[in-house]
């Protein structure tokens, strides 16, 4: 068994139902480790880099809008996005998030408990987790700052950067 780790992401739909709690006690029966987790407020540019290998289909625009939550309008218009590790993390935390499409999910899993296609044809199936281990190195990577995780899992490197920062007044 290898030790992994993914990106898995409670979608606006699973912070505006309230299932934020539910997900996270599904997730715990995997036994993995938080390494990282925080809110995100998605911007376009980050959900069309998420979702850049989907750019040529039909339902893209929709597919970003929705991660972005703007479907749903403040305060749901965020994700909260989780780095996970454990042995075999990626096919064991799927299998428990369920089918992407609600429908299919066995309903037990996530999916299957919480997930629904919208008349519109929106898929909101609550939760993203990584597909394999490069999409993973990917998404972390997009979604995470090295610093922002409690465990060095990727090679990083240390740059200067001269650039204006938001603190705390």
């Amino acid at each position: 068994m290898a030790l992994e780790q993914l990106l898995i992401l409670i979608k606006p739909d699973g912070v505006k139902k309230s299932l934020t709690g539910n997900i996270l006690t599904k997730l715990s029966e995997a036994r993995m480790v938080i390494i990282g987790a925080k809110a995100v407020k998605v911007s376009a540019e980050l959900a069309q880099k998420h979702y850049f290998q989907l750019k040529d289909k039909p339902f893209f625009a929709e597919l970003s809008d929705y991660i972005q939550g703007k479907i749903y309008g403040e305060p749901w218009d965020r994700v909260l996005a989780f780095v996970y590790q454990g042995e075999d993390a990626i096919a064991r935390m799927r299998k428990i998030a369920g089918a992407t499409n609600p429908e299919e999910a066995d309903p037990v899993s996530i999916r299957g408990a919480y997930g629904r296609i919208t008349t519109k044809g929106v898929y909101e199936n609550v939760v993203h987790c990584s597909s394999d281990v490069k999409e993973a190195e990917r998404e972390i990577k997009l979604w995470f700052k090295p610093d922002e995780l409690v465990k060095e899992i990727y090679p990083t490197k240390k740059v200067k950067e001269i650039k204006e920062d938001r603190v705390w007044a």
